[in-house]
């Protein structure tokens, strides 16, 4: 009998509370997806982006990513393997004012995700459009892999990602 990979659970896990958000609760919009399986390296990736209704100028992503090694170790259950998915968190969000933006992005992500994350922030800009006005993308690498053992923590996760996005949208 088949047996999905932790991969699977978590992502259907995902989806289906980030769904409910969407589709029951309105408090986001669904803007784009993705499920993809890279044949050349053999993994897995999962991506869901949205918006929170009423702040539509910063988008979220939930990423899941879940390499060969990952998958290989749950498959072959092989003895020292940690497996699980990679979760990231992406923000996507202008700013005018780098220097004073960044630092408090910076500074009020870390204080909601203390030290769970490595943040890092790139910014970038259209070519002939005013460079004053930089895309930040804001990504959140969380370091410990989660799996199954995390699922009951989706529903408090996905609202301190909300609480996120709101504290992007005052900064």
């Amino acid at each position: 009998m088949y047996d999905p990979t932790i991969f699977e659970n978590v992502k259907v896990a995902f989806e289906n509370h980030v769904y409910d958000l969407d589709n029951i609760d309105q408090k986001i919009t669904i803007t784009n997806r993705i499920d993809r399986m890279d044949l050349a390296v053999l993994a897995r990736d999962f991506a869901i982006q949205f918006k929170v209704v009423g702040l539509q100028n910063i988008t979220a992503e939930i990423s899941l990513t879940a390499s060969l090694k990952e998958l290989a170790g749950e498959l072959l259950e092989l003895p020292g393997e940690n497996p699980g998915c990679v979760l990231c968190l992406r923000f996507m969000k202008h700013v005018q004012h780098v220097k004073n933006q960044c630092y408090q992005i910076e500074k009020s992500l870390n204080s909601i995700w203390k030290d769970d994350i490595e943040l890092t922030q790139t910014l970038s800009f259209e070519y002939g459009q005013d460079p004053s006005n930089y895309l930040n993308n804001i990504e959140l690498n969380f370091k410990e892999k989660i799996n199954e053992a995390h699922m009951e923590d989706i529903p408090d996760f996905l609202f301190h990602v909300l609480k996120t996005v709101e504290v992007l949208d005052r900064i």
